[in-house]
């Protein structure tokens, strides 16, 4: 009630060309924010993740077996194009029926439209890339609507919770919200954890060495380490005091993520990377619990294992080469590539 999300989510003003786009669920409060996501969590139980995991370990073999195939005489490659993008990207394609051939036109899309920081792109090219997308879910939610397929998509377009169902234009921003959500951040844990690894030998050795026993707090961590939102905003409604300062309603205030989860009142040692590290307290990437939780976290989490596991018994040896060239961003802890070698000369 004090801390709302259904004014915005934004450190910064939302340029009237975003309007279209907005609100998705994830800047709605309650009961528009409860009616949207239960419409929507069918698709992501325990159980609907858990019968994509045979699929994401092909997805994430076929990966390998590229790499080996093309880079396996130690040139030089770019880990986030090549390893840390297609997993996500081809995860949320397929679960919502979209065809592998138009599966790389969402990741330019989605690239684009979160990156209006970016010079290079701008609030023009972002708001061109959102539209893009929002066509795109527009013409897959009437086709599923009226020929419905094994998929997310269908599922969604069908859901009723008390009579209801999602509108053409919810579904179009739950779409840019999931494929935004679930390429940009897991792409990113992705490669961070690697560059991590690379860093931090020991904590390589500590979780390859014993994979299964330090798989979930090994995922966790990583998360919780580079963190890969960086901030929401919410608007107060009340007068608060927040550890003395005073904010009065109305006022933004900002929930930064990299700060909770380096907390040294929360964690021990907070600046240490440790993949052993106990999973409680929880780390905060995906959000504190509560209703805006992130849906999409198991998946993330099973995306993060599948991929090092596949690393860890195939290519051990794979190195991070340089510094990574990072997103032009307010609200990602981004890399836009990532140098690397599957084994030193």
């Amino acid at each position: 009630r004090t801390y709302r999300s259904g004014l915005t989510i934004d450190i910064e003003e939302m340029p009237d060309e975003f309007a279209e786009f907005y609100p998705s669920m994830i800047n709605l409060d309650d009961p528009e924010h409860c009616r949207l996501r239960r419409l929507v969590s069918a698709g992501f139980t325990p159980r609907q993740t858990a019968k994509l995991d045979d699929a994401l370990r092909s997805k994430a073999a076929s990966i390998v077996d590229d790499l080996i195939e093309r880079y396996g005489d130690g040139s030089e490659f770019d880990f986030v194009a090549e390893v840390a993008a297609p997993l996500p990207l081809q995860a949320i394609g397929d679960m919502m029926g979209v065809p592998a051939d138009e599966q790389h036109a969402l990741l330019t899309w989605t690239n684009t439209a979160v990156s209006p920081d970016d010079p290079d792109v701008g609030i023009a090219g972002a708001a061109g890339a959102s539209r893009s997308l929002a066509d795109y879910a527009r013409r897959l939610g009437e086709s599923r609507r009226s020929h419905p397929r094994d998929d997310l998509t269908s599922v969604l377009m069908h859901a009723e919770v008390d009579g209801e169902r999602l509108t053409a234009k919810e579904f179009a921003t739950f779409f840019i919200l999931l494929v935004s959500a679930g390429n940009e951040t897991t792409r990113n844990a992705i490669s961070h954890g690697m560059r991590l690894l690379t860093l931090f030998p020991d904590q390589r050795r500590a979780w390859f060495d014993d994979f299964e026993a330090h798989a979930a707090s090994a995922a966790e961590e990583i998360v919780r380490f580079e963190t890969p939102i960086t901030n929401m905003a919410r608007v107060l409604t009340d007068d608060v005091v927040v550890h003395g300062v005073h904010l009065a309603a109305g006022e933004k205030v900002a929930l930064w993520y990299g700060s909770a989860n380096r907390d040294g009142d929360v964690f021990d040692d907070p600046d240490r990377f440790d993949v052993r590290r106990s999973m409680q307290p929880q780390q905060l990437g995906y959000g504190g619990g509560g209703p805006h939780f992130c849906l999409g976290a198991n998946l993330a989490r099973r995306e993060i294992v599948v991929m090092f596991d596949e690393i860890r018994r195939r290519v051990p040896d794979l190195q991070i080469t340089g510094e990574p060239v990072r997103c032009l961003s307010m609200g990602l802890n981004g890399m836009r590539s990532l140098p690397a070698v599957l084994r030193r000369p």
